[in-house]
């Protein structure tokens, strides 16, 4: 028989999840198809956490999550952030050296970003080769970011946008409200953050050019969904064309 809908993450189940996201992250295809795949294996283990992310994704679609970020067209709103070894770097002085992917990520516990990065890694060859780069930000404290960038082999800068700062300016930073608080509770997000607020950025791609201005975009409230490789490569050629 089918296991109930908990509200807690069990550690039979939470073993499963690991499972299911080790063999996502083994496996051939798409970044599409891999976080489609974890997601329907996560669905089936914690189908009550899934059911809550269908719900909160209406709501924020309702809302216009994500819509009022920058557009391509837009200037890409400057930063200057701590990477995971506390030095600070600033937009400008990624783009003076050529287009910059400029990346958000939930946190280093999320899976859909550990699949995400991964595939980012590995086009990393052709992304440098064009004279592009990637940049990290997500919302978790330099340890953390150290952990991410170490577990995952992130050869690019992995910033600290402490207390959702940037994103918030940017308008990606979201409430994820008490039921997404409750099914998540075994994740200390507290600790990660060093504050129990639970915002997160929406996971979202800006491919920004020399001129500072944004060429692509990929934001969509559901952090399930992420820009696809060949797209990401696609908007850093056409940026690294323009000069």
């Amino acid at each position: 028989m089918p296991e109930p809908n908990m509200t807690q993450l069990t550690p039979t189940n939470a073993e499963r999840l690991r499972n299911a996201f080790l063999q996502c992250h083994d496996m051939e295809g798409t970044l599409r198809e891999q976080l489609e795949a974890y997601a329907a294996a996560a669905r089936e283990i914690f189908p009550a956490y899934g059911e809550a992310v269908d719900r909160l994704v209406e709501r924020l679609h309702e809302n216009g999550g994500g819509e009022n970020a920058p557009r391509p067209g837009d200037p890409m709103p400057s930063f200057v952030l701590p990477d995971d070894s506390g030095k600070l770097v600033s937009l400008n002085s990624l783009i003076a050296k050529g287009p910059v992917a400029v990346m958000f990520y939930r946190g280093h516990w999320c899976p859909y970003c550990r699949l995400n990065v991964r595939a980012v890694i590995q086009a990393l060859d052709r992304i440098r080769a064009m004279g592009a780069q990637v940049v990290a930000i997500m919302p978790e404290m330099q340890e953390y970011a150290e952990k991410f960038k170490a577990e995952s082999g992130a050869p690019f800068p992995v910033l600290t946008d402490l207390d959702n700062g940037y994103a918030l300016s940017l308008n990606l930073a979201i409430w994820l409200g008490a039921e997404i608080q409750r099914l998540l509770s075994h994740q200390n997000l507290a600790s990660f953050h060093g504050n129990d607020g639970w915002v997160l950025p929406i996971p979202a791609t800006f491919v920004v050019g020399r001129d500072g201005l944004v060429k692509a975009r990929f934001v969509d409230p559901d952090f399930r969904k992420r820009m696809e490789i060949d797209d990401l490569l696609a908007a850093l050629r056409s940026a690294s064309e323009e000069g």
